[in-house]
Order: C-alpha cells, then structure tokens, then sequence
C-alpha cells in the first residue's frame, strides 16, 4: 500500500451511501470508503464514480470496499489491489438490507443495461 500515512483507522465513514448521489439523487452499484477521510463514493461501475473523484480532487490513495463481507483495499496511485489491510473504524460497510443497486426507490429497472452503456 502507499505508506500507513495513506489510512485513519479511527475515520468514520461518511454515511451508508455515497455522499454525492445522496446529494444529487443518484444511485450506485456498489461503494468504496475512503481510508483517510471515510467519504464513501460509488464506484467505477457506477454511473457517477464518485470514488474516484474523489480520489482525484482529494489525492486520498486508498479506498476498502464498503460492501458486506468484502475488506480489500484499493491504491488508486498505484492501480494495486490488496486482499487485506488495517481494520478500520466501523461500520465497515453498508447495512446488509440496503440493495445492491441501490438505495431503494433510486435505481432505474434498466440498471443492468445502464452499467453497460
């Protein structure tokens, strides 16, 4: 990983969904939580990719997976991926029940063919 500086084990995430789309009243397919600052954002495969705007506009390397069962990270200065890392300050991810798409009420029937386009 880019250096332990990279990560603050004790940064709460930012909410259950991505900040932006909360905002905006998008949706995502699945979200990523910043190790240094916990914002969370939608990911690549969504159609906004607020985590790696994120990255971009902030230079916070490392995102977890903020998805159920799922701790690997990833360096986005590096295009690395990493199976595991320092456990970070909970929740470690959205609650189970929120859909994936989601949130609920948000996500169009036609998603599927939305992340394909």
């Amino acid at each position: 990983m880019s250096g332990e500086n990279g990560i603050d084990p004790g940064a709460a995430p930012s909410g259950s969904g991505c900040a932006e789309c909360e905002t905006a009243g998008g949706w995502w397919f699945h979200l990523r939580r910043c190790a240094r600052c916990g914002h969370v954002g939608c990911c690549d495969s969504s159609p906004a990719k607020h985590a790696t705007a994120h990255f971009r506009e902030s230079g916070h390397p490392l995102v977890q997976s903020f998805e159920p069962g799922e701790g690997w990270y990833w360096d986005y200065s590096t295009n690395e991926l990493y199976e595991s890392g320092p456990e970070l300050a909970p929740p470690v991810s959205h609650p189970a029940d929120q859909p994936v798409p989601g949130p609920a009420g948000r996500v169009p029937d036609d998603w599927a063919k939305v992340l394909r386009a």
